[in-house]
Parts: C-alpha cells; structure tokens; sequence
C-alpha cells in the first residue's frame, strides 16, 4: 500500500536577526521570496503528495503574496514557539509520511529527500547532517578551551518522520520548545537515522547568509536568449499603446487586446528563453477575456513564470518598426513601463527604433512592428 507523504514548511519565525520589517521567509532571493523556493523544491518531487505551509499570525498577506497560486492549500497558523507551529500543522495534516521543514532553508535538493524517505524503512525518523569542520571552542571575554567536534554533526532539515510516531512523541513532550522534531523522537526512545545533507540546506540567518544564497543561485544559472516578433495593422482611431504607455496618434492598431507590439514581443522573448511557450498559447485570442486587455498582463505572466521555473531576466532589448509615430520621444517612459512590469532595473532594458526606409507594410504606413530579445538565465535543464 502506498504511503502518503506530507511536508510541512514551517514559515512562522519573525525573522529579527536578519532585522528589517519583512520576515527572512517572505523577502526575494534572485526575484522570488524565499518561501516560494522552499515549497518548489518539495513540491517537485514525486514522492511527495502535498505541501502544507504554517505561518504566524497576522502573517497571511505577506504569505499569500510570496506563495502566489502555489496549490499548497489553507494556510496553517502555528504559534510563538516551533513546536506550537508544528504542532498545529501535524493536527491539520493527514499523513503516514510527514516532512517537517524550514522555510529559511530554501535549496532542498531531490536526493536529499530521497535519502530520508529511504531511511524510513528501518527507522521512525531521519534527518540530514552535515559533518562539523571548524574547530570548536568554547567562548567567553578569551577564546577558551576546545571541544572534541569527533562524532559531531550539524543537523539540518527536512527532517522525515512516520506521521504517527512525531504525533505520539509531542504528545508525551513536556520540555521546554525543542528546536527540532528529531529531538522530540529521541527524547522518547525512538531510533532517529542520519543522512547525509547538504551544504545548500545552511539556514539563512544572517546578511551573510543572504548574500551567499544570492551567489550560490546566480551560479548555478545558465544563459538563455529569446526572441520575439509581434505586428499590428493600423485601423481606427488613435490613440496607441506602445511599450506600455499611450503615445498621441491619428489612427489605433487593430488587436483582440490592447495591441501593444512592444509588450507581445517581449512577452514572447521572455517565454522562449525560458522554453515555455509563446504568447498565443497562455492568453488564446479566441478566448474573449483577453478582449481589450492590458498587455502588462502578459508581460508580467510571463515573468513570473520564468522566476517561478527559477530564471532570472537579465536584459531585454526591443526595435520597433514603423515610419510613425516617432518612438524618440516616448523611448524613456516605455523604458521604465517595462522595467517596473518585468521588476527590473531600467538599466537592463533597451527600446529603439528604425523604419524600413518606406518599404514593406511598416513602411507603407500599415501598421507597426516589434522584435524583441530577452536574455536570461536559467537552471540547468536537467533540473526543471
């Protein structure tokens, strides 16, 4: 019989070493708050069947925000301590398997995961460690005396647990909040079985810890580059959107949406770097929704998918084609329109234009058109 497997994030602390007002959980890490990343790399494995995420109170804006439409179900509130918070998500969860894990350990690798569900065959709970390196002393006003670091490891999570026994261990716990599940298990005699870790399962504490996080994701990105071409004949009355902002003109673009060229190329861009389609595939312009609608809908869909998929956008470039209007004027406003939509830097994006020289549609004055190149980086393909 098949077991199910829960894992619980638990997103509930504070965050006031790291200080600032937004807690370490919710701020972004390479454009995507850390608790998105900590649901990603449970949610994508296959064994696991659903993530369950605690919160603390007065915490569900910020939570819904970085969780986006993340299927991870009702938000759970724990408490002020981390047992309360695990606690009150083992009694909002029916599992036979559970994993209970940090939300400030955001890069948990598949076969990390696949190492605890493993153990679990012999034991009633595993969790991944690390061997200790430094040495270790104890410290006062003087560096004091040192500490025999032989057979010590640092423990990390996810740590795994079969479901009823972590149940029946915090029932008999009566000690001051553990900080973690593994120390509620051997408290009541259960055998806990150790994994090998991972040096990216390190807690995010400090400012340190961030900056480093921030590295390590950066290096493990891949360059992509994406095109993208758009066209909209001329036909009604003016004004037009172009770029994102409306530019004064005689006559409108034809287009199911707002025909905004400049976005639908660089919608598509972003889309093919990133290897997820194109644009007529997430918003079909048979469907009627889409009638009239605001290209920054698009452009901001498509970014988003991108992050969620774990790229980050680095540079978008776009040309627009046509004899008129005159894009020179409006080129600094479009400029920061698509940075504040693609949530970049008005540095990382370039808006130009040529005609051709009177010849084809664009010159005949028909209509406009858009290429656009968006370069990116991405994880590797092996692993999205």
């Amino acid at each position: 019989m098949e077991k199910k497997v829960i894992a619980l994030i638990v997103a509930a602390g504070s965050g006031s070493r790291m200080g600032g007002d937004v807690p370490k959980q919710f701020r972004p890490i390479a454009g995507k708050p850390v608790l998105g990343h900590a649901v990603d790399a449970l949610i994508s494995h296959p064994a696991i069947d659903a993530v369950r995420v605690v919160i603390g109170p007065g915490q569900q804006e910020m939570a819904r925000q970085a969780l986006d439409d993340r299927p991870v179900g009702e938000l759970i509130e724990g408490g002020l301590e981390r047992s309360d918070s695990v606690r009150a998500g083992l009694s909002a969860i029916e599992a036979d398997i559970v994993l209970v894990h940090d939300a400030a350990r955001p890069f948990c690798r598949h076969d990390v995961i696949d190492r605890l569900l493993a153990a679990l065959d012999n034991f009633e709970g595993a969790v991944p460690v690390l061997p200790v390196a430094d040495t270790l002393a104890r410290a006062g006003e003087m560096l004091g005396d040192l500490v025999d670091r032989g057979g010590l490891v640092r423990v990390q999570t996810p740590q795994a647990f079969r479901c009823r026994s972590l149940v029946e261990t915090y029932a008999q716990w009566n000690g001051p909040s553990p900080t973690d599940e593994s120390t509620v298990l051997r408290a009541a005699g259960r055998k806990v079985a150790i994994v090998e870790g991972d040096p990216m399962l390190e807690k995010l504490t400090t400012a340190a810890d961030w900056e480093r996080a921030e590295e390590w994701h950066r290096a493990r990105l891949v360059p992509r580059t994406g095109m993208g071409f758009d066209v909209h004949a001329f036909s009604g009355d003016g004004p037009i959107t172009i770029g994102g902002i409306s530019i004064p003109h005689e006559r409108g673009l034809a287009g199911h949406s707002d025909a905004d060229v400049v976005l639908h190329a660089i919608t598509d861009a972003v889309l093919g770097a990133a290897a997820l389609g194109d644009i007529g595939s997430h918003f079909p312009p048979s469907d009627p929704q889409w009638k009239g609608t605001d290209s920054s809908i698009f452009l901001s869909h498509a970014a988003r998918l991108l992050r969620d998929a774990g790229g980050t956008i680095d540079f978008v470039d776009c040309t627009v084609i046509c004899e008129a209007p005159k894009i020179g004027p409006h080129r600094d406003a479009m400029r920061s329109r698509v940075a504040e939509i693609l949530a970049i830097p008005p540095g990382s994006v370039s808006i130009k234009a040529t005609t051709t020289e009177r010849l084809g549609f664009t010159g005949r004055r028909e209509g406009i058109a858009a290429q656009a190149v968006a370069s990116v980086r991405m994880p590797p393909a092996s692993l999205l």
